[in-house]
């Protein structure tokens, strides 16, 4: 090997050296860079992801409609609930037919074919006090439509569905009205065949002491213990003196019966200017709700 070559040697080497800080520098600081631009990522991240958590949770925290939204929902719901109730008053009366105060076991026994109707309404199953009120409907099966009506009183010992005769109370039930009569000449336009006889005079005194006169001027007998088609005065009981008899409804004298039903004597005019035999008049008698 030449001199000359063994000179260049030392410098190559020395060359080679003085690169190499340098490039250990420049890799260094790509690498510092790199973990800034992935640090300033991660952080990006982070900041997202955490903004994205806050807006999932504010939405979760008020996820109602928007006001006008909501007004349209409520108006919807209340139309909804109109809807409901409609539709439960027109099952009702569906099931009441307009008689409202009775069971559904008595109205069933209100005959199909009765287009005239008082209901009797008593105040409690040991009170002498209630209220008549007088129902129409414009054919069988119609729904009832209230008439009229007025005060009422009944045994003195209330209402029973085993009337015995003397115990001072009214038969509970529903039955036939077919026939009048009283002290006074009927009515105008009473329908009703009416016995109008001078034995329509209540004797004695009432259950409280109170005066009877005028009680009978006006009398409509209930098909209780009786045979239909014949005077009020028919004394027959075809199902024994036992339970008593001749109940009748009456002109009220102010104090409780034995048994029969006083209404004033104005409404007696109404009943019997009223019902009509070929309406099949009926009475529904009792405590409230029977």
């Amino acid at each position: 090997m030449s001199k000359h070559a063994r000179a260049r040697s030392p410098r190559s080497r020395r060359s080679r050296t003085t690169r190499t800080p340098r490039a250990s520098r420049r890799v260094a600081l790509v690498a510092t860079l790199c973990l800034m631009t992935l640090g300033a990522g991660w952080l990006y991240a982070a900041q997202d992801s955490d903004g994205a958590s806050g807006a999932a949770l504010q939405a979760r925290s008020d996820a109602r409609p928007p006001a006008r939204d909501r007004a349209a929902r409520d108006s919807q719901r209340e139309a909804q609930r109109e809807v409901q109730g409609e539709v439960q008053r027109e099952v009702q009366r569906d099931v009441t037919q307009g008689l409202t105060g009775t069971s559904e076991q008595t109205r069933a026994r209100i005959p199909a074919e009765s287009r005239q109707l008082i209901l009797v309404s008593g105040k409690a199953v040991d009170s002498s006090e209630g209220t008549a009120t007088l129902y129409t409907r414009p054919a069988a099966g119609a729904d009832w439509v209230r008439a009229e009506s007025w005060p009422a009183r009944n045994g003195a010992k209330g209402w029973s569905t085993e009337r015995k005769y003397g115990d001072l109370t009214s038969p509970q039930g529903v039955f036939a009205l077919t026939d009048a009569g009283g002290l006074l000449a009927a009515p105008p336009g009473t329908r009703l065949p009416y016995d109008k006889d001078g034995s329509f005079v209540a004797t004695g005194r009432g259950v409280n002491g109170e005066s009877l006169a005028g009680s009978f001027d006006y009398v409509v007998a209930i098909d209780f213990n009786r045979r239909p088609g014949r005077s009020p005065l028919d004394p027959v009981k075809p199902e024994g003196e036992g339970k008593g008899g001749n109940i009748w409804l009456h002109v009220d004298h102010d104090g409780p019966s034995q048994g029969c039903v006083g209404i004033p004597k104005q409404a007696m005019r109404k009943v019997l200017a009223t019902l009509d035999p070929a309406a099949k008049p009926v009475i529904v008698m009792g405590p409230q709700g029977f």
